[in-house]
């Protein structure tokens, strides 16, 4: 919903007057990222919750813009379902006195990426002027961009701007048209792309146009686009030194959202054409000045106060606010990782940073997965279970979307597990007891009647979970992996917690098999991975996450102890949050200069030029790996701030400064938007 726009320039007056550290006035603040080589470059993404667009060295380049929760089949990758690229409506090309500018005609190119207004600049010069150009995507407006741009000659000549939007090569039937609307004497020229998705099961559609400050207006024709299709452009006379000042406006929908896409597109697209735009991005601004006021601050060391910023301005660029949707493992960076499918890469890894600091944009993930609760109970039941099964891979159809011959997604159970450890910790941090009652608790009641009857009585008295992938998928139809065994257990205390919290009546099953979880150890007591591991290197963290976040393993020498042997299987070469959660637990046990090194470890290998985004390994080039990010983010929240979520709220519990920090202050914590600071 739109916020009060008064209420919102207040928050951004009120940001410059109370927290002038705060705004992103210089390179040195921790707010700006600069960007002057184009080598080896992985771009940024500007997002909104709804649409991200990616950026390109490219003279007012876009690679990608990602639609979240748009999907359609990919019979490339095991015939499942893939996210899906819109056609992109910023495509811009500048002819200054009849040449077109090249990349081989910027001199002095560089970027900045302004964090704290969720904008990037491109500037450059040519041989007869100096060009300015800045991206958006519109945090109130979330299906439009914008880009901005100032073009200043040296001297006397023509200009000529043309717009052609473009299409992934994946789309089919693609059109682009130009029109020019009325409504009395006023023209509203648009140029309009529309498109199906691969199998046709969505129409895409763009809509772009110039827009001009002060009334400023000057006439725009149509000019030749790709596929045979049109775009728009303008032409006019500039004197020495006299600036161009003017905006392309665009939107993106899909019939995913909309039953007339390219209708809604255009309507944004005439809505910012007509609007003041300085208005525009003030509104713009004034969002992202309230998201940050949740927020991480390090004094004394400038790069990770900019690498820890980024990867918050990410989980805040990819994640919404009453959207109802999820954030995939590669965020709106790309299609290709994972192909946009959710995973537990929320509900453990980034979900978390995002409950502490907005519970708006937790709240939807919450919500994600109760819209598709029917689904997951339909798939228990497909194997012969009991209330509700997640699939590991989720599309829009809340189905399974893992590859078929992936055994992570017949076998990755503990999914169902992480999505009630995450609706029960919605409810400790919001004590929301009308959403526990209504969505909370009727889910964690499925899930753990899922896991009552997913679980096998020993002879013991104990309970097994047989012929699973745990979250070491390196070793695949084990029993007893720790973490999925873990999982459940927590899982089902939770879901007795939540009847208990309603005065509802909890099924003993629940804490019978909780309290009888089995769990393997090796002669000396360190915990193993499954019933029969034997020290083979494993993927990332698993028996560690007992220790945090399911405090299950609460004994420092038991913490220490699994802790020790398993730094030492987590293989190098695995996704980045094994690191994390070894940083977490160092922190937790004192050992300050152990718990830094972790945390570094858990992303420097996979910061990507020139702005440091996120590769999933150390080895890989498919940024921004958003798990990553949660990872890091929880390593400084609950490792270096002490933070914890328990049934008190979030409490700080065990803080530990850095040597090389001076301090540390986490801001906006909780519904009562508290401040922690560690000196």
């Amino acid at each position: 919903m739109r916020k009060n726009h008064f209420a919102m320039l207040c928050i951004v007056a009120l940001s410059l007057v109370l927290a002038p550290r705060t705004t992103a006035q210089t390179t040195d603040d921790g707010w700006v990222i600069p960007a002057t080589s184009k080598a080896n470059y992985c771009g940024v993404t500007l997002a909104n919750g709804r649409i991200g667009i990616v950026s390109q060295p490219t003279l007012f380049g876009v690679s990608d813009i990602v639609l979240n929760g748009v999907y359609d089949m990919n019979s490339d990758h095991g015939g499942v379902s893939r996210i899906v690229r819109g056609p992109v409506f910023t495509n811009l090309r500048l002819t200054i006195g009849g040449h077109v500018l090249t990349d081989s005609d910027a001199k002095d190119w560089h970027q900045s990426l302004d964090m704290h207004k969720a904008a990037l600049t491109t500037q450059f010069s040519t041989a007869d002027a100096t060009i300015s150009y800045t991206m958006r995507a519109l945090r109130d407006m979330p299906y439009a961009g914008a880009v901005e741009v100032t073009v200043t000659p040296n001297k006397a000549t023509d200009i000529e701007v043309a717009n052609t939007p473009s299409f992934p090569s994946e789309l089919k039937d693609a059109s682009c048209v130009m029109q020019t609307l009325y409504d009395g004497h006023i023209a509203m020229p648009i140029c309009t792309a529309t498109a199906a998705t691969r199998t046709r099961m969505h129409s895409v559609a763009s809509c772009s146009a110039f827009a001009f400050d002060n009334g400023h207006k000057l006439s725009v024709s149509g000019t030749a686009g790709q596929a045979g299709g049109q775009g728009i452009a303008f032409r006019t006379t500039l004197k020495a030194g006299e600036p161009l000042h003017f905006w392309l406006v665009g939107a993106v929908c899909s019939s995913r959202d909309f039953e007339h896409p390219a209708s809604e597109a255009e309507r944004m697209a005439i809505y910012l054409q007509r609007s003041d735009m300085g208005s525009v991005i003030a509104r713009h601004n004034a969002e992202w000045a309230r998201l940050w006021q949740g927020d991480i601050r390090i004094e004394g060391d400038l790069q990770t106060q900019r690498d820890v910023r980024l990867a918050l301005y990410n989980l805040y660029s990819f994640a919404g606010e009453g959207t109802r949707l999820s954030v995939p493992p590669m965020g709106l960076s790309t299609t290709t990782g994972y192909n946009g499918h959710v995973f537990w890469d929320m509900e453990i890894w980034m979900y978390p940073p995002l409950l502490m600091l907005n519970q708006e944009m937790a709240k939807a993930a919450v919500d994600y997965r109760f819209d598709r609760l029917a689904k997951a109970e339909q798939r228990a039941r497909m194997f012969g279970y009991d209330g509700c099964m997640f699939p590991w891979e989720c599309d829009d159809s809340g189905e399974e979307a893992t590859p078929i011959w992936a055994l992570t997604g017949t076998f990755e159970h503990h999914i169902t597990a992480d999505v009630g450890i995450a609706y029960w910790n919605y409810y400790r941090v919001t004590r929301d007891r009308r959403w526990l009652r209504d969505e909370g608790f009727p889910l964690m009641r499925k899930v753990a009647d899922f896991w009552v009857s997913r679980s096998e009585r020993n002879a013991d008295g104990s309970y097994s979970i047989k012929n699973v992938v745990g979250a070491n998928e390196y070793a695949a139809n084990i029993d007893d992996n720790a973490f999925t065994n873990g999982s459940a257990k927590k899982a089902l205390e939770y879901a007795a917690a939540a009847a208990a919290t309603l005065g509802e009546k909890a099924d003993p099953k629940w804490t019978e098999v909780a309290r009888n979880m089995k769990f393997h150890y090796m002669p000396d007591g360190t915990m193993k991975e499954n019933a029969t591991y034997s020290g083979a290197k494993i993927k990332q963290a698993d028996v560690n996450l007992l220790a945090y976040p399911l405090d299950i393993v609460t004994d420092r020498k038991r913490v220490e102890q699994d802790l020790r042997y398993y730094e030492a299987k987590i293989d190098a070469n695995g996704p980045a949050m094994g690191c994390s959660i070894l940083a977490v637990l160092y922190a937790q046990m004192g050992e300050r200069d152990k718990a830094y090194d972790m945390f570094k470890m858990s992303y420097e290998r996979n910061r990507r030029p020139p702005f440091g985004v996120l590769a999933e390994s150390a080895n890989s080039q498919n940024p921004y790996f958003a798990t990553g990010a949660g990872g890091m983010l929880q390593a400084v929240l609950c490792g270096f701030g002490g933070l914890r979520i328990t049934d008190k709220g979030i409490e700080q519990l065990h803080p530990m400064l850095p040597k090389a920090w001076k301090s540390l202050t986490i801001t906006g914590v909780g519904k009562d938007k508290k401040t922690f600071v560690v000196r």
